[in-house]
């Protein structure tokens, strides 16, 4: 398969796309990826660090507001779409995914036009705009959240669940030891983790409870964001922290980790709904309150209504609210087993290979 693919921006569209093309790579070993980011987003680094081609364009979004700078999105758009019309001319793909963010829907919309095979991928609960503006013009729909099916035109949409969960449910009988952070591995641990850059709400909260974390059963695992880090040593200044608390920057290598982690507090983006619905890791979901259409606390809901986790949202947020639902979740290992049950029956475990489906149904029926 010739497989274009194009999304950008965060992390939450290229991870996914990058979780498929690793499996479809594994099952069509003759695949041949081309993957169109931006000229800004992460995916600059993160597609080549995973070898694969990239290629980029200058994009932007519009502004909520009237600006002058809309005229200069609708220039960039035109002229990204002629762009794409060549890279897709050059590369001639079989089909076209897109897994979101601006320059998806100018390079899916050129390859509609060019009458080639279209996916998009849908990760949240919520469609973002250039997935609802390309709706009209793709063969396919993939969809990581059944709430997601009724914003799009009926008949195109297939529920596949996001490929990062089956990239993390392969790491299921990981050999990582907790060992590694000076912990055991036969006392539960509690993973808090805000996200790469860190959320400063969840970190000052978390550092308002480590001396009450420091006397619990259970162990702490508490990752601040790499820029944030010295901040919260700073604030943790003259703060006793007991052994069972380990404070870190970051934590490489997480769908390793997940499945030693007895419970997760985390904001509710879709990859790290994809992850833990894989593993069944029950959960605290902290909603970012910064993000379009209010869609993480949309995501954190599909669970909450099926007893997989709990939501505290960050207006509610504190040390008391905090540790009420850790200690609840971390001293009942009866309650963890039935929200990891939960969970597991929301979970995806063969997302990439559902997707890939798709992908193959749209060159069949285009």
């Amino acid at each position: 398969m010739r497989l274009l693919v194009s999304g950008g921006g965060t992390g939450g569209h290229i991870y996914p796309a990058l979780a498929l093309i690793e499996r479809l790579k594994q099952v069509e070993p003759d695949t041949e990826v081309l993957y169109v980011g931006t000229t800004r987003g992460l995916e600059n680094k993160i597609v080549p660090d995973a070898g694969i081609k990239l290629e980029t364009m200058q994009m932007q979004g519009f502004k909520r507001s009237l600006s002058l700078d809309n005229f200069k999105t609708i220039y960039l758009f035109l002229r990204s779409v002629h762009h794409a019309k060549k890279i897709i001319r050059d590369f001639k793909p079989d089909v076209v995914l897109g897994t979101g963010g601006y320059v998806s829907g100018a390079v899916l919309y050129a390859a509609a036009k060019k009458h080639i095979p279209t996916v998009i991928h849908e990760q949240n609960s919520v469609v973002g705009v250039t997935n609802k503006f390309l709706s009209r013009y793709v063969d396919q729909i993939a969809i990581a959240f059944e709430a997601a099916r009724s914003q799009f035109p009926q008949g195109k949409v297939t529920m596949t669940g996001n490929p990062r969960a089956q990239q993390v449910s392969s790491q299921i009988n990981s050999t990582f030891s907790w060992s590694e952070y000076d912990l055991k591995d036969d006392i539960p641990t509690l993973m808090i983790f805000g996200g790469s850059q860190g959320a400063p709400k969840i970190n000052s909260t978390v550092v308002d409870s480590i001396p009450e974390f420091s006397k619990r059963p259970y162990q702490v695992v508490f990752a601040t964001g790499q820029k944030r880090y010295a901040k919260v040593q700073e604030q943790l200044h003259g703060v006793k922290i007991g052994q069972s608390v380990k404070v870190v920057p970051y934590i490489k290598d997480m769908p390793a980790k997940m499945p030693k982690v007895a419970a997760l507090v985390s904001r509710a983006g879709a990859t790290t709904i994809a992850e833990v619905t894989a593993l069944g890791v029950p959960t605290i979901l902290i909603p970012s309150p910064y993000v379009t259409a209010n869609h993480q606390v949309k995501n954190a809901q599909a669970l909450v209504r099926k007893n997989a986790a709990v939501m505290i949202t960050e207006d509610k947020l504190d040390s008391r609210a905090l540790l009420v639902q850790a200690d609840k979740i971390m001293e009942s290992q009866e309650l963890r087993s039935k929200m990891a049950t939960a969970s597991r029956k929301i979970g995806h475990p063969k997302a990439a290979d559902e997707l890939i489906d798709v992908l193959h149904k749209a060159i069949d029926e285009h």
